[in-house]
């Protein structure tokens, strides 16, 4: 369930400084150089599209088997544990069935040297190449499936993962294996291509591209945090755009109704950063400097909700339901009884609903917008979590574990007719409805994670499904595979004209 904020680590650790967009940008964006590996005909060329986050990658060469190895490559040297993602396709149709084109990880740039990949080949073929020992023989996994372009490649402590999935799917695994030439060492790992033709050249294209560096195995959650970065995702396409970069956490990103800039918390405050990035400004929220991740904006703008952990009696540290202006402001209390963890605003905004732990039990509550008397909407022995209303206000969402797994969950606006909408092996949180109504997107752990709980820092997904009369058309899609959890998307972040999300996924600094 939610945690408690440390006051003291809110206040020693957080500024509005350490939340500026850094300005540590490449001319090949995350890595730092390319080139040929092995003696190739024709040189290779990399080119980055910052506006789009687009890398493509323009190379020849015989092959990347036996001991010897001839691909261009874009690169950067790290330590220690790292995950690269990205989707991977060739735009051409190109000569060699065999060209390839995918993530890597090297002990040096010499031909020979010992190395992971994860190849996606011109005929459709997936596989996990490896070399173990210098000048040794190549052997490789291959996935059951072909044509699966989007690849993550990760190592940890020694263990390389690759994985690969096809787009709208989970990822899966096509090989894991023992390394011995990372560890503490520095390795290089980056983008390649190969023609599998000297006389040939071939381009390969990378979207979605991302390096992450994830938390320490010892972390202690709720007072160890890694850095974050808030993302906007297109969902007709899948695209993905960094917009803003913090070391310190910020979670839980809404999208102001005029489009213009996002809410989010960070170490108990509350922040707005411009959509198009830039510096984030502290909201003032007057005593309330202990807010968690569940906030949101009225339906007409003009008001801002937070929950607040009040350290006075009755309280005592429980989170307190309180709105104030959306410029700021002294915040006026909502909730007399705590803990109460806001979620969603009536689109006529007349009600709150929250997640309230009352009588030992977490249900779903409801409360007028300016105070009064709550008034429970659900009332079973399990958790109820993440309400939020449909944008007609006749329906609420939700996510429950009452059926012994984590599931979205609809029921009327009043409380009655729940009705469970997912039933497979993830574990899913927070559902968000499109403002036009057409679409939910919500937060898919995965199945070893506990029912109960929604964790920082584990491999997640956005998953989306239409909506048609009101109801949900076809299987879940997987419409981003990211490194995150808890603030990814616990709040309300759709844009104004539906056709965009965004959240927020972690990394610690690149070293």
């Amino acid at each position: 369930m939610k945690r408690i904020i440390l006051i003291s680590y809110l206040f020693l650790c957080f500024s509005l400084v350490s939340l500026a967009m850094k300005k540590d940008h490449y001319t090949l964006g995350i890595f730092e150089h390319s080139c040929d590996v092995g003696k190739v005909q024709h040189p290779g060329t990399a080119l980055y599209d910052s506006i789009t986050e687009t890398f493509k990658l323009i190379g020849s060469g015989t092959n990347m088997w036996f001991d010897k190895d001839e691909f261009f490559f874009t690169w950067r040297k790290i330590k220690g544990n790292a995950i690269l993602y990205s989707q991977v396709a060739f735009p051409q149709e190109g000569v060699n069935l065999h060209r390839k084109a995918g993530l890597i990880i090297r002990e040096s740039l010499e031909p020979g040297s010992p190395y992971v990949s994860a190849a996606y080949h011109g005929d459709g073929l997936i596989s996990m190449q490896y070399r173990t020992e210098k000048d040794s023989a190549t052997y490789e996994f291959r996935a059951q499936n072909d044509s699966l372009p989007i690849l993550q490649l990760s190592n940890h402590e020694n263990k390389v993962v690759v994985m690969a999935a096809g787009e709208g799917e989970p990822l899966d695994t096509v090989g894991e294996l023992a390394v011995s030439f990372t560890g503490d060492k520095e390795y290089y790992i980056g983008l390649f291509v190969c023609s599998h033709d000297p006389d040939v050249v071939e381009e390969a294209r990378f979207m979605n591209t991302r390096l992450t560096v994830p938390a320490k195995d010892d972390f202690t959650p709720y007072k160890d945090y890694i850095g974050a970065r808030l993302e906007i995702l297109d969902i007709e396409t899948n695209n993905r755009k960094i917009v803003f970069e913090s070391d310190l956490p910020i979670e839980a990103p809404n999208w102001s109704r005029d489009g213009k800039y996002f809410i989010v918390n960070a170490g108990g405050l509350i922040y707005r950063i411009p959509v198009e990035g830039g510096k984030a400004e502290v909201l003032p929220t007057g005593f309330a400097t202990s807010n968690n991740n569940d906030h949101g904006i009225s339906p007409d703008g003009s008001l801002l909700v937070i929950s607040n952990h009040v350290m006075d009696p009755p309280s005592n540290g429980n989170s307190v339901i309180h709105t104030l202006p959306i410029e700021g402001g002294t915040p006026k209390a909502i909730t007399a009884n705590s803990p109460s963890y806001w979620h969603g605003w009536s689109p006529d905004g007349k009600y709150l609903i929250y997640t309230a732990q009352r009588n030992e039990q977490w249900d779903i509550w409801r409360i007028p917008a300016t105070g009064g008397d709550e008034e429970q909407l659900t009332n079973v022995k399990a958790l109820d979590d993440g309400s939020e209303y449909s944008p007609d206000g006749k329906y609420i969402w939700f996510n429950s574990n009452r059926s012994g797994s984590m599931e979205i969950w609809r029921m009327d606006a009043d409380g009655s007719n729940p009705m469970q909408v997912t039933d497979d092996a993830w574990q899913n949180w927070f559902a968000h409805e499109s403002p036009n109504g057409d679409c939910i997107i919500f937060l898919s752990y995965p199945p070893e994670v506990d029912l109960g709980d929604h964790p920082y820092y584990k491999q997640v997904m956005l998953r989306t499904f239409k909506l048609e009369n009101d109801l949900p058309v076809g299987p879940p899609k997987v419409v981003a595979h990211l490194y995150g959890g808890q603030g990814t998307i616990n709040v309300h972040s759709w844009s104004p004209d539906g056709k965009k999300a965004a959240f927020v996924s972690n990394s610690s600094r690149i070293e």
